[in-house]
């Protein structure tokens, strides 16, 4: 293509889905989640290729362009995105535009957007008590009087606790600019999206005392339902701290 004939995506598409060693082209971001593209969307595109195949497709491998982003990458390659990682996410919600695998590249998307029992307990631990770090430090912070810090550790607790909540519910937590996107769709289980939309929102504004620790109250309810009273108990008294009064 020329200066004055930019590569478009769908071009690139037809491109790719002649060349037999593509055996998959997934199409991520905000153009995979309906209601969300704007004027500024691109087209963020992952080109699978089969292992060991060669192509002239790897020449576009990281072009970007206002209109099109691509990755070029092995089979295997694809396999491991994002598992871990920050874009299993994107992956979990992505749009097969291509699968010549017979359902295969379908099967990886899902094993993303699913994580396993015994690493999602793994892992709601850890930001279980990541959250009631940051929680601890902002009602302690708010107490001695330290405003500033109490509402960024605020903000920071709320991090904590999506990531604690997406993995109890065993799926990869959303970028920000997609939460309300995914709540309403695919509400958590046991949680009311509305009401916690709102609650997240007040805790990351304020940095208020009460609404963090409202929240904490029904958070520390499903945290020992799932089995996670340990990592709750590990903090002894100072729990009392981050219960209402």
């Amino acid at each position: 293509m020329t200066a004055q004939q930019p590569l478009t995506y769908d071009a690139f598409v037809r491109l790719a889905t002649a060349d037999p060693a593509v055996v998959g082209l997934v199409l991520k971001g905000s153009r995979a989640h309906d209601g969300m593209t704007t004027e500024h969307s691109d087209h963020d595109l992952y080109v699978v290729l089969a292992d060991g195949a060669t192509t002239d497709l790897t020449r576009f491998s990281g072009r970007r362009t206002p209109e099109l982003d691509l990755v070029v990458l092995s089979l295997g390659e694809f396999r491991a995105v994002g598992m871990p990682g920050f874009e299993r996410y994107a992956l979990a919600r992505a749009r097969i535009v291509l699968d010549r695998l017979d359902g295969g590249i379908a099967r990886i998307l899902a094993d993303k957007a699913r994580l396993d029992a015994d690493e999602a307990f793994r892992a709601a631990g850890e930001w279980l008590d990541a959250y009631a770090n940051s929680l601890y430090r902002s009602v302690k912070n708010h107490r001695d009087g330290q405003a500033l810090a109490a509402r960024l550790d605020a903000a920071d607790s709320v991090r904590f606790l999506l990531e604690l909540l997406f993995a109890l519910d065993r799926r990869p937590r959303p970028y920000n600019k997609y939460l309300e996107w995914e709540l309403v769709r695919h509400p958590l289980s046991g949680w009311d999206t509305a009401a916690l939309l709102d609650a997240v929102g007040r805790v990351a504004t304020t940095g208020a005392v009460a609404p963090q620790q409202r929240l904490f109250a029904r958070v520390e309810a499903v945290a020992r339902e799932a089995g996670l009273g340990d990592v709750l108990d590990a903090w002894g008294e100072d729990l009392a701290l981050m219960r209402p009064r």
